[in-house]
């Protein structure tokens, strides 16, 4: 059920960004179609930056009432953000109210989104027995990318079924209000949940878990933050917008495009129990830094292998992804195994979404500003830099691959 929910919740996210081409002329009509696609990556990001306080907030909630309440709670408000794109006037019929209304949805999904990605991860790697808790961590990303999925062959159907005018008109609202429903079914899904035994075990709720995580686990949270940095904008730009960006770049089409980022993305499913099964036999440290070093080094080189060719777009992909998974079904087990049950959400809350919202959600907005101002090659170096980073954070963390999650205790 969490699963199920997760992907439903990842649906909605994703909807933005398949119809972020569409969104652009009606929300935010410009004298390009270039100018309107900065405007709706723009809100994109706006979103991303409610996520810490999604984080600190449901992250809080979910360490004093239970990783199953959180949960519910981050589908209503991703319920209520679709919601609201799928009834937001255009600008041409509502003037600057309806960009206003699109941020204020972007802001609510925002919200839900950085509260589902603590109290998921956490609820799956308490129910997990132990010695497998990398492989129930890869359904955290299987989810993810199903939801992801979806949104893109809901696109690829609604381009095929829909006229242009039509779509333009009316269809692109339709993904919005489905995912709406979703939702909603996804929430009552999760009534049936049953809480942890790690929560429930663990005694009084704390007091201010976030504060209290920053007071006595300083370390462990600079240690979220380094895993974080490469991970987010790698994520963000080869899984979630590479495909429209080699459509504006190359000249891709779009259905093509498309069809090159499923396949992908089936791909990194494949894969992803598989090194969930290895984290748990080798531990976390072997694959992460394999994650790390591979991008510092291919980074470059896969942006220089795209071309005007799908087939080059999906095998630049598959091989990002692939890599990727080595951190995918990893580094969430790795960074919730090194805080105690009263503040484990607590303890990624917030500063993963902090930094997923700083590099993650304006990687597509950075490569659009560098590629229109002739910078597109400064781009892979940026990634460059952030994987170094991680690398380095990723050979200076110790194994916890066997650590008991209800003994991690608190440091002094």
């Amino acid at each position: 059920m969490a699963s199920i929910g997760n992907a439903m919740e990842w649906y909605d996210w994703s909807s933005y960004v398949a119809f972020a081409a569409l969104l652009g002329p009606r929300f935010f009509p410009g004298k390009s179609a270039a100018v309107s696609v900065l405007g709706a990556l723009a809100v994109f990001a706006v979103g991303f930056f409610f996520r810490p306080l999604g984080g600190a907030l449901i992250g809080a909630y979910s360490d004093r009432r239970g990783r199953a309440a959180a949960l519910r709670l981050s589908l209503l408000l991703m319920a209520g953000g679709s919601l609201l794109i799928a009834v937001a006037p255009t600008y041409g019929s509502a003037g600057v109210a309806a960009p206003a209304l699109l941020v204020l949805a972007r802001a609510v999904q925002g919200l839900s989104a950085g509260g589902e990605v603590t109290a998921m991860s956490t609820y799956v790697n308490e129910i997990a027995p132990r010695g497998r808790r990398g492989l129930y961590s890869s359904a955290i990303y299987i989810s993810t990318t199903l939801g992801t999925l979806a949104a893109t062959l809901l696109a690829l159907a609604l381009r095929s079924a829909l006229p242009s005018g039509a779509l333009a008109d009316w269809g692109w609202r339709a993904p919005f209000a489905l995912g709406a429903l979703l939702a909603v079914y996804g929430w009552c899904l999760r009534r049936r949940m049953r809480e942890t035994d790690a929560f429930s075990a663990a005694g009084p709720p704390q007091r201010n878990p976030a504060l209290r995580v920053l007071r006595r686990h300083p370390a462990a949270t600079a240690r979220v933050v380094g895993f974080t940095l490469g991970t987010t904008v790698v994520y963000y730009t080869f899984a979630s917008y590479l495909p429209l960006y080699a459509q504006h770049t190359h000249n891709i089409p779009v259905n093509a495009a498309l069809w090159a980022s499923l396949g992908a993305q089936l791909l990194f499913m494949a894969a992803l129990p598989f090194f969930g099964a290895l984290s748990d036999r080798y531990g976390r440290r072997p694959l992460l830094i394999t994650f790390g070093a591979g991008f510092t080094l291919l980074s470059p080189l896969f942006f220089t292998l795209l071309t005007d060719s799908a087939v080059r777009l999906f095998a630049v992909m598959a091989a990002a992804l692939l890599l990727f998974a080595c951190c995918a079904a990893s580094a969430p087990s790795a960074m919730l195994e090194m805080f105690p049950t009263g503040v484990r959400s607590s303890g990624i809350g917030l500063p993963y979404s902090l930094t997923v919202a700083v590099f993650g959600g304006t990687a597509p907005y950075l490569i659009e500003y560098l590629t229109a101002h002739g910078h597109a090659g400064w781009y892979p170096w940026y990634v460059v830099a952030l994987c170094l980073v991680s690398t380095a954070t990723f050979f200076l963390y110790r194994e916890t691959k066997d650590v008991e999650l209800r003994r991690v205790g608190e440091e002094p």
